[in-house]
């Protein structure tokens, strides 16, 4: 297979950014997820949305950003108030009530999606699953010399500009409200003796999760959603015990995971002497997965085996 640069310019790039971006804004916000031990948010709001973002476009009558966000935060919000309410009235953990309620509105979305015609514009049960990433074009640069066109950068595809846009809230929101974010997920209650509100902070990471995971569903899918939410940040957590440093190496493990799952899904099995490419959104998955593995397995405090290899030397040296 011989690739030409119009064709990396057209199919692989916007391919690519559009992964990463996914991938890094989710990995940020999975860092808080991680650390309050709320993993499981990133999970259920990915599959909440899903019955919004069909009910945004059949009220926008075309796959419209504003709209399809506006449903998928209200389906957010909505699943938000069923979880608290089965909690209460029904006497279950969170944990219970989480899992009923995103399995059911995850069903209506698929219902939705089924009977309402909506999977022949481009938004259907696998689309939602797996994305689009391979569909994500970009035609208009003819050569590397057309990226220093801004006109060129102008016709973005769709998904990238959203999820860029997405991206640079995502960062900014983490900047400004840094040392709240990091006091809540250690300790809500010095938040509170400290005089602003745990709560209102994690309505914020709510908000914030809810507009990365809708971002990220058209171009990647629930599933590569759900990974990014957990994988980039655990693996981070096993690598330092500094928030700060935590981040930027969750950043690293996401940009790692886009890119090396995206080559590894469309060049690998060439490579190895197949016909066909692999779906980008679920190799790029299994990355992230092998990553947090190797984390656990080789990080200098935390990891398996050096862990083992230290109480060796304790017994072989007492």
């Amino acid at each position: 297979m011989i690739l030409t640069v119009e064709d990396f310019l057209h199919i692989d790039l916007p391919a690519l950014m559009a992964a990463v971006l996914a991938a890094v804004s989710c990995g940020l916000l999975g860092n808080f997820l991680v650390l309050r031990r709320q993993a499981l948010i990133g999970d259920a709001i990915s599959h909440l949305v899903l019955p919004g973002i069909v009910v945004g476009f059949l009220i926008a009558g075309e796959v419209l950003t504003v709209a399809m966000m506006a449903g998928a935060l209200g389906a957010a919000l909505v699943g938000v108030l069923l979880i608290e309410a089965i909690r209460r009235l029904g006497g279950i953990e969170s944990g219970a009530a989480m899992g009923v309620v995103f399995t059911v509105m995850f069903a209506a979305g698929v219902v939705l999606l089924e009977q309402t015609g909506s999977a022949a514009v481009h938004l259907d049960v696998e689309h939602a699953l797996y994305g689009a990433l391979e569909t994500t074009l970009w035609l208009t640069p003819t050569g590397w010399e057309s990226l220093a066109d801004p006109a060129v950068w102008a016709t973005l595809p769709r998904e990238v500009t959203t999820l860029a846009a997405v991206t640079a809230i995502v960062v900014a929101a983490i900047v400004l409200f840094y040392k709240e974010l990091k006091i809540v997920a250690f300790d809500p209650d010095l938040a509170t003796s400290l005089g602003f509100s745990a709560r209102t902070v994690s309505a914020g990471l709510v908000v914030l999760v809810a507009m990365a995971a809708v971002a990220a569903f058209d171009a990647v899918g629930s599933i590569l959603v759900i990974a990014m939410f957990i994988c980039p940040a655990s693996t981070a957590r096993m690598l330092t015990d500094r928030l700060s440093r935590q981040l930027l190496l969750s950043v690293l493990a996401a940009t790692l995971a886009g890119i090396g799952g995206y080559v590894l899904a469309a060049f690998g099995p060439f490579w190895f002497g197949g016909e066909n490419s692999l779906n980008a959104a679920g190799m790029i998955a299994v990355v992230a997965g092998a990553l947090q593995t190797l984390a656990m397995l080789l990080a200098p405090r935390y990891g398996v085996l050096p862990r083992m290899f230290r109480r060796w030397r304790i017994r072989a040296t007492g």
